[in-house]
C-alpha cells in the first residue's frame, strides 16, 4: 500500500461505555469504504476488530485492535476499544494514539459509567472528541434525552451538529446542521440516502439547534461573533474554520447521531471525521517525557508503542504510533527505554488480524511490526544518537488477587512461558509466586479480568489451572519472653544422640524479623556447634506453632548448656534447638499478626457513606478524604482478609463508577476473637504440624 501523508491521516479511538455500538461502527465504516464485502455483526462473531476467540464467544470487546478505512486520499485508522471497567485502561492507552476521541452514548440508557471515567482521560490529555448518540433504531430512543444527559455530564461545549428524523423504528435519517440539509437513508443495511426536503415537523427545532451550533461557533473568534451579531449567519467557510478552531480546542463537542447497527448516518460520521478532524500535523507539539517534540516528517524518528499482541504462532506484534521522523522496513532502530537496538523486518497496517505490507511510515500513522526482541508497551523507538521518550504509561494497580494451581505436572512446566506471553500484552497483569504460601498469585483490574486469562491460558496455550481465592499470609510472633531448658538425648544401642542448651526468647520490635545471638561462657558448648542451634531455630520458625505461619520479630540468646564428646553433633544440637524453640514459643504470649493494607477507594459523592460504613464494618480505620474531579477519594488501613471480595461489594454500591487500588502497609496483631477461627481453619487445613519425631 502506497505511504499516505500526514496531512491525510485521521486517527481515531472509540470509546464508552460497553455495549454502545463501538465495534458495529467499525464494521459499517468499513464495509461503507469497501475494505470488507459484508456488514460485519458482533452477535455473529464475524467482525473485523473483535476477532479473538473470547471476544466472539461473549460478544464483547476485550482488547484495543486496529482497522483502518480509505476515503479518496484520506486513511481513517481506527481503534476499537472495550467499554467494561476490567479492560477501561486499553480505551486510554488508545487515546494516546489518536488525534481524536469518537465518544458513543447509548440512544436509550445515555451517559453511563465509563462514559463519565473516560472523559476524564480525554480532559486529562487535553483530546478533541466528538460525541455519537447511536442506537436511534432501538426501542424507546430518545435523541432529546441522551442529549440532555451528556450536557448534564460534561457541559454545554457539547453541541449537535447533526439531528435525526425519527427514532426507533421510525428512525431513517438526520439533518445536518452545518448545511441544512436533510438526507433519508435505506432500510437495507447499505448505507445509502438521498437527500430530501427538511420535515416541516422539524422545522422549529432544526432552526433552535442551527442557531445554538452557529453561536457557538462564533465564540471561538472575536471576528466571528462581531460578524455573527451583526449579520446573523457565518460563510460555509467560517463556519469550517471556526468549528474545526473549536474542535481542536476542546470549546465544542459535536454531537453527531447514528444508528451503526442498521447502517444509518455512519456515511455522514465518515464525511464529518475527514472535513473535521484533524491530522497530527494540525494538532501541535506533542508533549514527550522532557519537553515537546513538533510531528516532522524530516525529523528525527520518535515512535512509541501503544499495543503489544502475542500469538502462540506468529509471535509478538507490536502497534507502533509514529509522531515524528519517518520509520521504514529492514531497519535498526534504538529502544530508548531499553537502551537496546531493534531490528525492524517488514511494516503492515492492521485490519483486525489481517496485514498488509507498508512502505514507509509518517507522523500520525499507525503501523505494526513483527518479532521485536525487547520493545514493550509504552516504549518509543527512534533512531541512534537520540534519547527523548514519550512519557511513560501509567497502567493501572491490580485490584484483585486470585491463586492459580496448574492441573498436570505438564501444565506446570508451561505456565510460566504462557503467563510472561500474555503479560507482555496485558501490562496491568501481575503474577508472582508468594514466597510464604508457595502459591502461584495472578493479580488483574477484576475478576472477570483474571477468569479471561485463566480461559485464554487453556484456550490459546493449552495451559489448564485452577482459580481459587489466594491464602492470606499471616505470621505469627511473641508478645512476651521465655526461658527455657532443653535436653535431648537418645540411645539407640551404638552411637548415641545428646545436645543441652539454654535459651531466652524475646519480642523484637514490629519489622524486627529474628535475631539469633550467643552468650556462651566458657566451654559450655563448642562453637561448631553453635550454628546447628541457629539453624534449628531458624528453619522451625518456617512453620509457626499456632496456625503454621512464619515467626517473626523476636529474638533468641543461646546462653548456656553442655554437650557429650562423642554424643553429641550437629544433627543432634540442631533437632534440640528445634524443641526448643518451640517450647519457648508456646511460652512467650504467642499471637497472630496480619497484613493491613493502605486502600484508596474513588467513589462518587453519593456514595461516600455506604463505602465509609462498609470499610468500617471491615475492621478499616478511615485516614482521610479528598475530592477528585467530580468523585471523592477514601484512604483507608484495612486487613488484607477484609479486602479479598471487596471489588464485588464495590460495584454493587456505586453501580460500577467506583475503583480502588492497595498496596501493603504494615502487619498487625490480629484480634483475639478473630485468631481461634484462624487456627481452627489452619488445623482444618493440614498447615500445623504435627510434633517432629526425634529421628527427623
Amino acid at each position: 500500500m502506497k505511504t499516505i501523508a500526514s496531512e491525510n491521516l485521521r486517527n481515531l479511538a472509540l470509546i464508552g461505555h460497553g455495549q454502545t455500538g463501538k465495534t458495529s461502527l467499525i464494521s459499517a465504516i468499513l464495509f461503507n469504504t469497501g475494505m470488507v464485502n459484508r456488514l460485519g455483526r458482533v452477535d455473529q462473531g464475524n467482525t473485523v476488530t473483535d476477532y479473538d476467540e473470547e471476544e466472539i464467544e461473549k460478544k464483547i470487546t476485550l482488547q484495543a485492535s486496529v482497522a483502518y478505512a480509505m476515503v479518496d486520499k484520506h486513511k481513517i485508522n481506527l481503534i476499537d476499544t472495550p467499554g467494561f471497567a476490567n479492560f477501561a485502561w486499553e480505551a486510554r492507552v488508545a487515546l494516546l494514539a489518536a488525534e481524536t476521541a469518537v465518544m458513543l452514548v447509548s440512544a436509550t440508557e445515555g451517559v453511563e459509567v465509563q462514559t463519565e471515567k473516560l472523559f476524564e482521560s480525554i480532559t486529562d490529555m487535553k483530546k478533541p472528541a466528538i460525541f455519537l448518540i447511536n442506537k436511534m433504531c432501538k426501542e424507546l430512543a430518545d435523541f432529546d434525552k441522551a442529549y440532555d444527559s451528556v450536557v448534564e455530564s460534561f457541559g454545554k461545549n457539547a453541541v449537535p451538529v447533526q439531528y435525526p428524523i425519527g427514532k426507533g423504528n421510525e428512525f431513517k435519517g438526520l439533518v445536518d446542521l452545518l448545511s441544512m440539509k436533510a438526507y433519508e437513508y435505506t432500510k437495507d443495511e447499505k448505507g445509502t440516502f438521498k437527500e430530501i426536503e427538511i420535515p416541516a415537523d422539524l422545522s422549529d427545532e432544526i432552526s433552535t439547534r442551527r442557531e445554538a451550533l452557529i453561536e457557538k461557533i462564533a465564540e471561538n473568534d472575536e471576528k466571528l461573533m462581531e460578524k455573527y451579531f451583526e449579520e446573523g449567519d457565518l460563510t460555509p467557510e467560517e463556519i469550517t474554520t471556526g468549528l474545526k478552531l473549536g474542535i481542536l480546542n476542546q470549546s465544542i463537542f459535536p454531537v453527531l447521531v447514528s444508528d451503526a447497527y442498521s447502517n444509518i448516518g455512519v456515511r455522514h460520521i465518515t464525511e464529518f471525521v475527514v472535513n473535521y478532524a484533524h491530522s497530527i500535523l494540525e494538532t501541535g507539539e506533542v508533549a514527550m517525557a522532557e519537553g515537546t517534540l513538533k510531528p516532522d516528517k524530516n525529523g528525527q524518528l520518535a515512535a512509541f508503542v501503544f499495543k503489544t499482541i502475542s500469538d502462540p504462532y506468529t509471535g509478538k506484534i507490536s502497534i507502533i504510533k509514529v509522531v515524528s521522523g519517518s520509520l521504514k522496513p529492514d531497519g535498526t532502530y534504538i529502544n530508548v527505554n531499553k537502551g537496546t537496538q531493534e531490528r525492524v523486518g517488514g511494516l503492515f497496517y492492521l485490519q483486525g488480524k489481517t496485514q498488509e505490507a507498508s512502505e514507509e511510515a509518517l507522523p500520525g500513522e499507525i503501523v505494526a511490526v513483527a518479532k521485536l526482541k525487547d520493545t514493550q508497551t509504552g516504549d518509543t523507538l527512534t533512531v541512534k544518537g537520540q534519547t527523548m521518550k514519550f512519557p511513560e504509561i501509567k497502567f493501572p494497580i491490580p485490584a484483585i488477587s486470585f491463586a492459580i494451581e496448574p492441573k498436570s505436572r505438564e501444565d506446570e512446566n508451561r505456565i510460566s512461558n504462557a503467563l510472561q506471553k500474555i503479560q507482555e500484552e496485558d501490562p496491568t497483569l501481575k503474577s508472582q509466586r508468594d514466597v510464604q504460601t508457595k502459591e502461584l498469585i495472578l493479580s488483574g483490574n477484576g475478576q472477570l479480568h483474571v477468569e479471561l486469562v485463566v480461559s485464554k491460558l487453556k484456550k490459546k496455550y493449552g495451559v489448564d489451572v485452577e482459580m481459587k481465592p489466594p491464602k492470606v499470609p499471616f505470621k505469627e510472633t511473641i508478645r512476651g519472653s521465655a526461658d527455657v531448658e532443653m535436653k535431648y538425648k537418645k540411645q539407640t544401642g551404638g552411637r548415641g544422640q545428646y545436645a543441652h542448651i539454654l535459651i531466652k526468647m524475646e519480642p523484637l520490635p514490629r519489622g524486627g524479623d529474628f535475631i539469633f545471638e550467643e552468650t556462651l561462657f566458657g566451654a559450655s558448648i563448642p562453637r561448631n556447634f553453635v550454628p546447628a542451634v541457629e539453624k534449628g531455630i531458624r528453619e522451625s520458625k518456617e512453620n509457626g506453632i499456632l496456625a503454621g505461619y512464619p515467626v517473626v520479630d523476636f529474638k533468641v540468646n543461646l546462653y548456656d548448656g553442655s554437650y557429650h564428646d562423642v554424643d553429641s553433633s550437629d544433627m543432634a544440637f540442631k533437632i534440640c534447638a528445634s524443641k526448643a524453640f518451640k517450647k519457648a514459643f508456646k511460652e512467650a504470649k504467642p499471637t497472630l499478626l496480619e497484613p493491613i493494607m493502605k486502600v484508596e477507594v474513588v467513589t462518587p459523592e453519593e456514595c461516600m457513606g455506604d463505602i465509609n460504613g462498609t470499610l468500617s464494618g471491615r475492621r478499616g480505620k478511615i485516614q482521610g478524604m479528598e475530592s477528585k474531579g467530580r468523585n471523592h477519594v477514601i484512604k483507608a488501613l484495612v486487613p488484607l482478609v477484609e479486602m479479598l471480595d471487596f471489588n464485588t461489594t464495590l460495584t454493587s454500591i456505586t453501580g460500577g463508577r467506583g475503583s480502588y487500588n492497595m498496596e501493603f502497609s504494615h502487619f498487625e496483631e490480629v484480634p483475639q476473637q478473630f485468631q481461634k477461627k484462624i487456627v481452627e481453619e489452619s488445623v482444618k487445613a493440614g498447615r500445623v504440624r504435627e510434633e517432629e519425631d526425634d529421628d527427623k
